[in-house]
């Protein structure tokens, strides 16, 4: 039974990062452990097919029967509160965080955190859900370049993280915060769609805002946010406009902001941005980006040929040098690959780069390499 938010803001005492304590023993927290069990990343639930998990990049459906529509609204609707439920009719679809307790090996429950998007296809509705590690792995864990940890270190500006759904943006940025959490005594202000990774306070202070359960929305989070005395702050996504701008805005008052953005190279992510904006804006936003970025990190996960790790990124930096500058100010971007290229002793890498690397090290196949290669020659 789906569970009726009040009508005022929940007490902090009922509310775990933004979840609600109630959401625990619903019918489908059984398929959720059976992906935990099978060390899978993602549970797809559509009507008409069996429960299916993502183990290692590929496809698996569970050994039981195809779910039907009745099956299925039993199933995904006691996940969400009232408010949930209408914005899911609304507009067809809805984004939170799950808990659930799963039994170890020694027969401890943890707590695993799952982000959840619930569709309607078709007429019919259904699941994507995403599983998020419990524990935030380090620069090495994730065999991330050793610059990551430079681009930590900016007094302000912006870092963005590019990449399609799924090619491991969010664990990257939450290694690099909480690389700063075990250094330095800042403020880190995150702003995110739902809440994944939950960080453990070291030297940092953290506030971690959920949009729709902590905030209304971006744009009053981010008008918030520049009251909040953040020193760094994480901007969950840019998908629009005012976002982007509001973010930028914080860059150039003194903030180190981090976000992420769907694009596929580093390059291509200056386009993407722009592309948010009205033409006539475009001559003034380039100038703004390269004043402000610092850096972008475009990446990729691909399978590996080891049983540990499982998938490890491959990884584009764009540095902001004065080349690269100068390029995107006079809008050459066409030639910013070249500027990547003759900045790799800066610290700047390309795809094929890192491809080669990880086939040098025995990682990932030659013939996965060749697959991917935005360059193969």
């Amino acid at each position: 039974m789906a569970h009726a938010a009040p009508a005022a803001p929940a007490k902090p005492a009922a509310l775990i990062g933004g979840l609600n304590k109630n959401r625990e023993e619903l019918e489908v927290n059984k398929l959720f452990r059976a992906l935990i069990k099978f060390n899978g990343s993602d549970l797809h639930l559509k009507v008409g097919k069996p429960a299916t998990i993502r183990v290692r990049g590929s496809l698996r459906e569970l050994d039981m029967p195809a779910i039907s529509e009745e099956e299925m609204k039993r199933l995904i609707l006691p996940m969400m509160d009232e408010r949930q439920l209408q914005i899911f009719y609304e507009e067809g679809g809805a984004d939170f965080a799950h808990v659930v307790e799963f039994e170890n090996e020694q027969g401890k429950k943890e707590p695993w955190r799952f982000r959840v998007n619930l569709l309607i296809q078709m007429g019919n509705p259904g699941m994507v859900s995403r599983k998020v590690e419990r524990s935030i792995p380090n620069f090495e864990g994730l065999h991330l370049p050793p610059i990551m940890s430079e681009l930590c270190g900016y007094d302000q500006g912006m870092v963005l993280l590019a990449g399609v759904t799924g090619s491991g943006k969010s664990t990257t940025i939450a290694s690099m915060l909480d690389y700063i959490n075990h250094r330095e005594r800042v403020h880190i202000l995150t702003i995110e769609d739902p809440i994944e990774f939950v960080y453990t306070e070291d030297k940092a202070l953290i506030n971690q805002r959920e949009v729709g359960v902590d905030v209304k929305d971006f744009k009053i989070a981010m008008k918030h946010a520049v009251r909040e005395d953040p020193d760094i702050m994480l901007v969950g996504e840019m998908r629009d406009m005012e976002t982007f701008e509001t973010a930028m805005h914080a860059a150039e008052t003194g903030h180190l902001v981090f976000g992420t953005i769907h694009a596929s190279s580093a390059p291509s992510t200056i386009v993407r941005i722009l592309d948010l904006f009205p033409r006539a804006m475009h001559p003034a936003l380039r100038s703004s980006m390269g004043f402000n970025l610092k850096a972008i990190v475009a990446q990729k996960l691909l399978p590996t040929i080891r049983d540990t790790p499982k998938r490890v990124p491959i990884i584009e930096i764009m540095l902001m040098n004065g080349t690269v500058r100068k390029l995107i100010h006079e809008e050459k971007d066409e030639k910013l690959f070249d500027a990547m290229r003759i900045g790799k002793e800066e610290g700047m890498q390309m795809f094929n780069d890192s491809l080669y690397d990880f086939v040098t090290r025995e990682y990932i196949s030659r013939a996965t390499a060749f697959e991917v290669s935005p360059n193969v020659e």
